[in-house]
């Protein structure tokens, strides 16, 4: 089935084709029985795994009380297929290339460039890279495939799993959902890992097969095929006994695997759950005499769970943002009226001098997460591409000390051409990713205006809608480029919006500074910053990005007088 290889006149690697309907797909294949038992056939596993369809739970029985949470769905499970082998011979609309942010030949998938043929490293010399979590598409060239997909894995580290999880999970959706954009209907997915990035084999395994899961149940109409491709008899077994878990076939698996899920199988994306995201409503304290016997008990029982301190406020057991929820709204309304008449007799003058709305009142902790969930729920519901596509904020990579990266690029920030509040709905959408865990954000001042900005008022107000978890987790803004009018502009954030965040300040005069923060591989940087850099900073600066083989016409002009 695999065919002999050949080599062509192009330097590509041939090999016989292996059309769609060769490959078994998950419903065909053989049912494991309930006193079967497993194990790696190779030495390379970390670990013995058990069957988690075969093995027992502690009390030696499953409990088919419990509910699965992914149940049996018979058109799902027909859209699913397994193949052991190189994902490059199979005849489908895509394929999936795991690779670095540079999209280097030397850290792709193997085998692939050779069987596609040089012009497929040629077209991603010329996409600019890729970060991480996100995906790119160039055409297929000698393979059977239509089109290639690139995307860039996460860096393992047991510190930040839960991030390295999400990036996975971003990984695998991004690729489905190219695949929709292009209009490709079936798609051969390899192990979107690296051993140099250290993820575990089972963990990955989980996020890859359950995110599919999550995806095909909202697309399934879409998408003909995904072929889960593995190139050992470790990553085969292992998704062998995984798979039964999110897709299984038949009563007895849905029962079974309802009791071997792990604890968390993600939101309904396949992301990990945050358990700080979780709404949380506490038991309300009585405030009457309760007349009735069968509460008595209720009574009893929350006096037992009052405060043991006396002078610790009631307020304690409730959630403030419930209780902004039950007050009287006519007493809220009051309340805010007020707010905002003394914010406007106090601050009026903020308008004359050109700080917008600095005025607006002062939001609370439940204020400002009701305000973000209404925004988050907005920018969800809403088609931003035209947003994404100017490059103004983007996702990164990590920093030095493992923090997710956001970067800003204030040159492609062009107020006359954007909407504000599309951007800001955008700007929360993006961040949302981040901002539940420390996070750093790069700004490139490089070649930027100040003269066509968003007044600090507009500042404040999205720093409201992002809430206090923005506050609390931002590390540092590293501003690269720094001008006199920008130190002037964050001088006056720091007095007129917020100098919790804003004092966090970090101004960075030049590129090789900044990877002393960021590493170089983990940012996309806009050709022009490397130019400016070159400008401003002379001989010193770093005139050649090599992931994009940009070459500074100083450095050009040079060599020819040479």
């Amino acid at each position: 089935m695999y065919g002999r290889a050949m080599s062509n006149r192009s330097g590509a690697v041939e090999q016989h084709t292996v059309k769609l309907e060769q490959v078994p797909r998950w419903i065909e294949q053989e049912r494991l029985s309930p006193t079967a038992s497993s194990s790696l056939s190779d030495g390379g596993s970390d670990r013995d795994f058990l069957d988690p369809l075969t093995s027992g739970t502690e009390n030696g029985r499953a409990n088919y009380g419990i509910v699965s949470k992914f149940p049996l769905n018979h058109e799902v499970n027909s859209k699913v297929y397994c193949w052991k082998g190189t994902p490059w011979a199979l005849e489908v609309d895509a394929v999936v290339n795991s690779t670095n942010e540079g999209l280097d030949e030397a850290h792709s998938s193997p085998g692939l460039h050779a069987a596609a043929g040089p012009g497929l490293a040629e077209e991603c010399a010329m996409l600019g890279g890729c970060r991480t979590g996100l995906a790119k598409v160039t055409s297929a060239y000698d393979l059977p495939a239509r089109r290639v997909i690139h995307t860039v894995g996460p860096r393992y580290a047991v510190k930040y799993h839960t991030a390295a999880e999400n990036a996975l999970s971003h990984c695998y959706r991004s690729c489905l959902e190219l695949l929709i954009e292009q209009d490709l209907e079936s798609i051969a997915m390899g192990c979107i890992y690296t051993e140099s990035k250290g993820y575990p084999r089972e963990p990955a395994a989980h996020v890859a097969i359950r995110t599919v899961r999550r995806f095909l149940e909202k697309h399934h109409d879409r998408i003909t095929a995904v072929v889960f491709c593995t190139s050992s008899s470790t990553d085969s077994e292992i998704y062998k006994r995984l798979l039964p878990l999110y897709f299984p076939r038949d009563a007895y698996e849905e029962q079974v695997a309802a009791t071997k899920l792990p604890t968390d199988v993600g939101d309904e994306n396949g992301e990990t759950v945050i358990s700080e995201r979780k709404i949380r409503i506490s038991a309300l304290p009585a405030s009457s005499p309760v007349s009735t016997a069968p509460l008595l008990d209720d009574v009893t029982n929350l006096h037992h769970s009052m405060p043991s301190n006396r002078n610790e406020p009631i307020d304690a057991l409730v959630d403030p943002s419930f209780m902004s929820m039950i007050r009287d709204p006519d007493q809220r309304r009051k309340e805010q009226w007020e707010k905002a008449a003394q914010a406007q007799a106090g601050w009026a003058w903020g308008k004359w001098v050109g700080l917008g709305g600095i005025g607006a009142p002062a939001l609370s902790v439940p204020e400002q997460n009701s305000l973000h969930a209404r925004f988050l729920a907005r920018s969800n519901a809403l088609n931003l591409m035209e947003v994404a596509e100017m490059k103004i904020l983007y996702r990164g990579g990590i920093d030095v000390d493992g923090r997710p990266v956001m970067v800003v690029v204030g040159a492609h920030f062009l107020l006359r051409c954007l909407d504000l509040e599309r951007f800001a709905l955008y700007v929360i959408k993006e961040f949302e990713a981040v901002i539940n865990r420390p996070y750093t954000i790069v700004y490139f001042h490089s070649a930027a205006s100040l003269q066509l900005q968003p007044d600090l008022g507009w500042v404040k107000r999205l720093q409201q809608i992002l809430g206090q978890k923005h506050k609390h987790n931002l590390h540092a803004i590293y501003m690269l480029h720094p001008t006199l009018g920008l130190r002037a502009t964050v001088i006056a954030l720091q007095l007129f919006v917020d100098p919790e965040v804003w004092k966090k300040v970090v101004y960075v005069e030049r590129l090789l500074e900044l990877f002393r923060y960021v590493p170089r591989e983990q940012l996309t940087i806009p050709d022009f910053v490397f130019q400016h850099d070159l400008e401003i900073n002379g001989d010193g600066a770093l005139g050649t990005d090599p992931r994009t083989r940009v070459i500074s016409n100083r450095n050009l002009l040079g060599s020819h007088s040479r």
